[in-house]
């Protein structure tokens, strides 16, 4: 069976049911890869590194012999390795690969050679994983009909997203992309956040491969960085005009809300939270705030921060509609999952 190669959006959308081997090094692997891809590594980061030096010091034919040691070494390990990827994650009795390294060049060649040896059917991404990259970016540039979920902290806007999902709507989870909730207590609860590299990758997997182009798509009003990432400045810019549906919510249901969300966090951490907002909440309300912490009164020291968040979220409200914005206020008298319906009914 002939190698095939495809070009990015055909490689995309051909592999959604065989596995997509990453043949880079596992450094380059951990750091950023295509979504749902699986590490097949040609060389690990130290064999890398040392054909890398050949290749400076003494010239591709150098390095390129370095190279085929350390392949010559992995023949055998690599066909297994990957028969048993497919086995896992792949239905069909004759494997299908689909193989990438990072410009399309000798390390995904030599693995789809050494696959097509083994019987197996192999397509090679046309211009490897900077292919990825540059339709990544692409995805952000693409003009969508974006809705915004606005609300004061506490609203449960992630919630109504997820209402929205089921009722059929394209979301956009921002905060479980970046692993952060984007708040001083942001990363309570959440996995590490991924690089930057990685989270634009993620979210350009969901506008690009599961979002209908010429159909509306949810996000959450969050600040430019949320947590140690950034939204990217071309799809910054595209939100920033979206319409916001803005959820006008009691504080004292919020309150509770929040209360009830963050209640379950050790005081430690909450008091860490406190402390990193401290310049700007103050030295008295910082103060209060971690001696309600001290006595047990979660409540009451939410209520100081949510008159704090409150404040900052109005001035980047103002900021939102000056810049073009259509507001619409959806009127709620509590925090639950049925938002949903008075938000698309004002749509």
């Amino acid at each position: 069976m002939p190698i095939e190669k495809l070009h990015i959006a055909d490689f995309l959308q051909r592999s959604n049911q065989f596995p997509i081997l990453d043949v880079r090094s596992p450094g380059e692997y951990e750091h950023a890869h295509i979504p749902g891809a699986f590490s097949l590594p040609l060389f690990s980061n130290e064999e890398r590194a040392i054909i890398g030096t050949a290749y400076k010091q003494k010239g591709r034919e150098e390095a390129v012999g370095e190279g085929l040691n350390f392949f010559s070494s992995s023949m055998k390990s690599i066909p297994k390795k990957a028969l048993e990827i497919f086995e896992n994650c792949a239905t069909g009795d004759a494997p299908v690969f689909y193989v990438h390294c990072w410009r399309g060049g000798m390390r995904s060649e030599a693995v789809a050679w050494l696959l097509n040896l083994y019987g197996y059917k192999v397509y090679l991404l046309q211009g490897g994983y900077k292919s990825f990259r540059r339709w990544a970016n692409q995805q952000f540039e693409k003009k969508r009909n974006y809705k915004i979920i606005g609300g004061y902290t506490g609203s449960g806007k992630t919630e109504l997203l997820n209402a929205l999902k089921v009722r059929g709507e394209n979301i956009i989870d921002l905060e479980q992309l970046a692993h952060h909730k984007g708040s001083s207590f942001g990363s309570l609860g959440m996995p590490s956040q991924p690089s930057q590299e990685m989270f634009e990758n993620k979210l350009a997997w969901q506008l690009g491969m599961n979002c209908n182009d010429h159909q509306r798509v949810w996000l959450e009003d969050e600040s430019r960085h949320i947590g140690i990432i950034h939204i990217p400045d071309v799809l910054w810019g595209q939100l920033r005009l979206g319409d916001l549906y803005f959820l006008e919510i009691p504080a004292n249901e919020r309150l509770k809300y929040i209360t009830t969300h963050y209640g379950q966090f050790d005081v430690e951490s909450l008091k860490a939270g406190v402390l990193r907002i401290q310049k700007r909440l103050g030295g008295l309300e910082t103060k209060n705030a971690l001696q309600y912490l001290d006595k047990g009164d979660i409540s009451k020291c939410f209520e100081i921060l949510l008159r704090y968040y409150d404040r900052l979220y109005r001035a980047s409200l103002e900021k939102h509609l000056a810049e073009g914005s259509n507001l619409h206020k959806i009127t709620c008298a509590s925090v639950d999952n049925y938002n949903a319906v008075a938000v698309l009914d004002s749509v």
